[in-house]
């Protein structure tokens, strides 16, 4: 399984700038099928280090691929009261379904805000994604993965980031603990990701995207780390009140372009759109991603 196809599925799989990288690196599927403010890099790098002794090792899976109960590696469960005027809630969930060219709901998505916790004894979101391809494109390529992030709570940087990958009939299980700058040792049972500071992964990133006040931020800038290698993503608002039409219904948005760099250059085979409903909960509605071989969609079918 390539770096590239998991950057990319784990893009789309959050919404956070990404659904045009995993057409772009998945483009042969996909054209078989139808006949994703911190400190920033001009060249951002990612090391990732395993323990010693050996490979790192992933955690046991039990339940479902979709047990939100599972324990992260090296933390007790501790339930925390959720931050005074932060639009994150403990339980919220989107369902997403995503539409390539002509092809409709080619994959479902799932984002969770699964709980706050303690974790390495601070202040973190549990925060999941799901991702499903349907037919037709299941046919050529099966996809059933499953994401975990442990940001702070504060900033939404990422502490652990892990994937449970499930890809054409291959699987495999990631846990890295963000380490910047400081060669800490790796836990035991991960594998240390040494990334700058203010690294955040996907998921960090789409839920950090919420808690920006668009009417007085215009711009924010954010290294990525999505499990392999590390972006530069910026955000920038294009309108306000930009009127939506989804399943899930009609809304008036933020209107985001989001460029993703890599090594300092601008990703230029496709350009997308981020829409967040314009409410304080400022909720994920539609990514759109406009590539030369493709057109895609990633809409908001039901919010609870």
């Amino acid at each position: 399984m390539s770096n590239k196809t998991t950057l990319g599925v784990t893009l789309i799989a959050v919404l956070a700038g990404g659904t045009a990288l995993w057409l772009i690196h998945n483009r042969s599927e996909v054209s078989r099928a139808s006949a994703a403010v911190a400190v920033t890099a001009p060249h951002p790098t990612a090391v990732a280090e395993e323990p010693k002794g050996g490979a790192a090792e992933a955690r046991e899976m039990p339940g479902s691929p979709g047990d939100a109960s599972r324990q992260p590696v090296g933390t007790k469960k501790t339930v925390l009261v959720a931050d005074a005027g932060s639009p994150l809630r403990a339980g919220e969930t989107w369902q997403y379904s995503a539409t390539v060219s002509k092809l409709s709901s080619v994959a479902n998505l799932l984002l969770k805000v699964a709980e706050k916790r303690n974790f390495l004894g601070k202040n973190a979101w549990h925060l999941q994604a799901f991702a499903h391809t349907e037919n037709p494109l299941r046919m050529v390529f099966a996809l059933d993965d499953q994401f975990d992030s442990y940001s702070d709570a504060a900033t939404l940087v990422s502490m652990q980031y892990e994937m449970h990958l499930n890809e054409k009939g291959q699987t495999v299980d990631s846990v890295q603990r963000m380490s910047p700058a400081v060669r800490e040792p790796a836990p035991a049972n991960a594998t240390a990701a040494r990334v700058l500071p203010g690294t955040r992964d996907p998921l960090g990133m789409m839920q950090y995207l919420r808690t920006v006040d668009w009417a007085k931020t215009p711009e924010v800038r954010s290294p990525v780390y999505d499990g392999h290698k590390l972006y530069d993503v910026h955000a920038k608002l294009q309108a306000r009140g930009e009127p939506v039409t989804v399943p899930a219904g009609k809304f008036n948005t933020y209107k985001i372009e989001l460029q993703v760099l890599d090594n300092g250059a601008e990703m230029k085979d496709a350009h997308f759109i981020l829409y967040l409903s314009n409410t304080e909960a400022r909720l994920p509605v539609l990514l759109e991603a406009v590539m030369p071989f493709a057109v895609a969609r990633v809409e908001l079918v039901k919010a609870e």
